[in-house]
């Protein structure tokens, strides 16, 4: 018989960093919902979660590998909007970050949720975000829950 391994979503005494983007505040708002909610609907207590703000998106990385060092978290979810605008900057800040993240993942061993929106359009991310459509934050909250139970399963 073939064993299965998988994360189950289950808060327990786990501790969660969430770094988020004051850029975009108003998509990023509601990531900041939906992860909470899915945080709390699925046991994670108030003072089990702590929140990094950092000015844009190209900051998050940094910010989630000191939380990832510290020990103090057992996942580290991330949010924030990366909206394409007139100019590359868009390719390079969602290129920096997304490599970044998976960089302090591989290097920390420490699950880092990727809720880091990167669209074409404000409606876009502010449908992404909702809690009521897409809900993304809930999405990247319920990762790093899976994240954390698959990794201890396979300790």
């Amino acid at each position: 018989m073939v064993k299965v391994h998988g994360g189950r979503l289950r808060g327990g005494r786990h501790r969660f960093g969430i770094v988020i983007s004051k850029f975009n505040h108003e998509v990023t708002s509601k990531l900041l919902e939906g992860a909470l909610t899915s945080l709390r609907k699925h046991g994670v207590k108030e003072e089990d979660i702590e929140i990094a703000e950092v000015p844009g998106a190209f900051e998050i990385p940094l910010t989630a590998k000191r939380l990832a060092q510290s020990h103090a978290f057992h996942a580290v979810i991330c949010l924030g909007a990366v909206i394409r605008g007139e100019t590359a900057h868009f390719e390079y800040i969602s290129q920096a970050v997304s490599q970044g993240l998976q960089r302090v993942m591989l290097e920390t061993g420490i699950p880092i949720s990727f809720g880091v929106l990167t669209t074409e359009t404000e409606k876009q991310a502010l449908q992404r975000a909702d809690p009521k459509r897409f809900d993304r934050g809930g999405d990247a909250a319920k990762t790093a829950l899976e994240m954390v139970e698959l990794l201890q399963e396979l300790k």
